[in-house]
Order: structure tokens, then sequence, then C-alpha cells
């Protein structure tokens, strides 16, 4: 009993998604960690596999069709639940330490909500929770006392560079980017771009959407957003970077001109292994850095003329509100619709900005008003290249 109660104890939300099987990955290394809940969308048969490997209590499956059949081929197992209902209820278990929300979209914001004011730590994987209700959230951390702890590989690398130093001392946050798998090319070069192309990402493994969103620089303008709320700074001080190599995965500037990086090989496990374990650091196999090996490190400024989706980020941040929903609800159908071949890669940047421009504004937007945003942003869309 006192072994048991050593463990800690976590939800995945996403389990069967790149970040959640990285998850499971590095808890079935570690023998200090126990997984309670799971969740998935659709894939039920790679959840069903998760399942017999690591013994959750509950599972939750959004297609509640879906979770009727793994039911039925599980039996009485484990306890399998369906919808949001069931997402919130495995964000909330009553014995869970940590809550690994890494459902892409946002379906993800509601679960975490539920789970701060059940007093869960958050290890955060969903960019959309702090993008489009990333003051309700914060606002929700500190009247609940509880932790948030980045599982992008940029943000847990400002976490780790700001631990044991003065917030108030920041000057800037150095943001890194690979550049994507389109880094140099020029507007020309991009038109006739193919999903094939923009989905081989030269440095990470990662799902289709964030993939895409690499690709575009979007990636990169959701995670200033993000870096805005996560480490209260303003628009101005956050400045991106691109880096390559993605050895430096981000960086602090002081205000005595010191920069204060962390490096590693790009490998997602070592962000996630950080945000479960913190503040220890646990040995793992993981391939480590050899410096010798990577030689030159390099940096080049954005192109945001080519990529607009960095600049219309921008925007967005500086008028904050409820357009930074219509920013992230436009890219997500955009995104979608080029996976689907409906669209061209250029087309998703003109589809943001037009969903941006037909916005009224909401300055202080409840999260009524955040989903009502994301509907009526996908009905504008839809109005025009449905």
């Amino acid at each position: 009993m006192e072994e048991e109660n050593k463990l800690k104890k976590i939800s995945i939300l996403g389990s069967t998604g790149s970040i959640g099987k990285q998850t499971i990955d590095i808890v079935c290394k570690q023998n200090d960690i126990q997984i309670l809940g799971l969740t998935a969308n659709t894939n039920i048969d790679l959840l069903e596999k998760q399942i017999e490997l690591v013994k959750p209590q509950v599972v939750a499956v959004m297609d509640e069709q879906k979770a009727s059949i793994l039911k039925k081929k599980i039996g009485s197992k484990v306890e399998v639940l369906s919808g949001m209902d069931g997402l919130i209820r495995v964000a909330t278990l009553e014995k869970v330490d940590i809550v690994v929300t890494a459902v892409v979209g946002m379906i993800g914001i509601r679960p975490t909500v539920e789970a701060i004011k059940a007093y869960k730590d958050i290890a955060l994987a969903n960019k959309e929770t702090l993008v489009t209700a990333g003051q309700i959230i914060m606002d929700l951390i500190k009247e609940y006392k509880v932790n948030i702890f980045p599982v992008d590989s940029e943000h847990s690398a400002i976490f780790q560079s700001l631990k044991g130093e003065n917030k108030k001392e920041v000057s800037k946050i150095l943001l890194t980017a690979s550049g994507g798998p389109f880094r140099g090319k020029n507007i020309e070069q991009l038109k006739d771009i193919t999903k094939t192309q923009a989905l081989n990402h030269p440095n990470w493994s990662m799902g289709p959407k964030i993939t895409i969103d690499s690709a575009t620089l979007m990636n990169k303008g959701l995670e200033v957003i993000e870096a805005k709320w996560l480490f209260d700074v303003a628009p101005a001080q956050i400045q991106v970077v691109v880096h390559p190599q993605s050895i430096i995965h981000s960086m602090v500037e002081y205000n005595d001109g010191s920069v204060i990086a962390q490096l590693g090989v790009p490998d997602m496990r070592i962000p996630i292994q950080y945000a479960l374990n913190y503040p220890r650091r646990v040995e793992n196999n993981i391939r480590k850095l050899d410096l010798f090996k990577v030689a030159s490190l390099t940096f080049e400024e954005p192109d945001i003329k080519t990529f607009r989706c960095l600049e219309l980020a921008y925007r967005a941040l500086e008028e904050g509100g409820s357009i930074l929903s219509v920013l992230n609800a436009a890219n997500e159908l955009a995104v979608k619709k080029f996976l689907e071949d409906k669209i061209r890669f250029l087309e998703i940047p003109e589809i943001i900005e037009y969903a941006m421009d037909k916005h009224c504004n909401i300055k202080n937007p409840s999260l009524t008003n955040i989903f009502e945003a994301e509907k009526e942003t996908y009905e504008i869309i839809e109005s025009k290249w449905g």
C-alpha cells in the first residue's frame, strides 16, 4: 500500500495521438508513474492495445458509436465512457495528480478547465487551450493554485531557462523555429506544394495537423500566443528565431544581456518526461546530444512575408480577445481542407485572414463567446470555400 501511495498518477487526454503515445512510452520505462485514465477520439484499435499495456481504470472515446464497439470488445475489464462527459470524467478522476492534455483542437478546453477546478496539475500539449482561452485558463491556474507544465519543446525550454531566475528581469523570449520543410522558398515556389511535401518535416515526428502548421509557420504563431500567457510577457518581448538544426529549443534573454538556452536532441519524450517528473530529472535511454556531430548552429530571421501565418498570429495577439479563437478555428479548418486536397497550400493564410477580417472582436470573451466565435468562423469559411 505504501508503494502504491508513492506512485504519481496521471490521465492522458488524447492517448492515441503522437504526444499521447510518447507519454505512454515514457511511463512504461518508469516504475513510479501510474496511468489511471486514457481518452481517444476514434482510434479504438490502438486504445484497446494501450488498455492491455497500462491497465487504466477508466477510458473515454469521443465517438459514442466507437465507444460502444470498444465496450463490447473488452467487456468489464475497464470502465468505458463516451463524449465530452467521458473526457471530463477522465480529466477529473479523484486520485489523478497530473492531466496530460494532448488532444488536438478546442475540444481540449473544457476538460482542462474542469481538471484545474478539480485541483489537478496540467501537462499542457494542447495549443488551442491557451491560444483561445489563455486569460481564463491562467486566471484559473492562479485561483486554484495548481501548476501548468508546458510539454511543447520550445515552452519547456523557456520554462527551464527561467528556473531560479527573477522573471521581472526578463528582457526577451527567443522562440526557436526549425523553419519547416519549405524554409528559404518564395511564394512562387509554394504555389504547387503538395500534401506529401508539407507532411515531410525535416526534424520532428508529429501528427499531421501540427506538421502542416509547422510548414506554414502557424505552429510558431500559436506558440508565440501560448508563450505570452505561460510566461506573462508582452507580444513585443517574444522574438521568433529560425534555427534549422532544432538543437536549441528556445532561449531567454535577461536585462543584463545574458542569454540562457536549453539544448538537446529533437525528441519530444524529453520535454514530456520533464513535465511529468518536475522538478526531478529522470535518467532515460534517449540519444544524448553530441555537439561534435552537430558541428554548427545557425540562426535566421523568419520570412513573414512568404509565411504569412506567423504575421497573422502576431496581429491576433496584439488585438486580443475573441479574434484569437477566429485565428485558431480558421487555421484548423483550412488545414483540414488542405489535408483533404480541397484547397492549395497558399490558401491557408488567405482563409485565416478572410475570417479575421470578417470578425467583430470581443475584447474579454467568456468560454461561450470563444466557442461561438469558432462556430461563426466555420460558417464564414464554408460559405466561401465549402
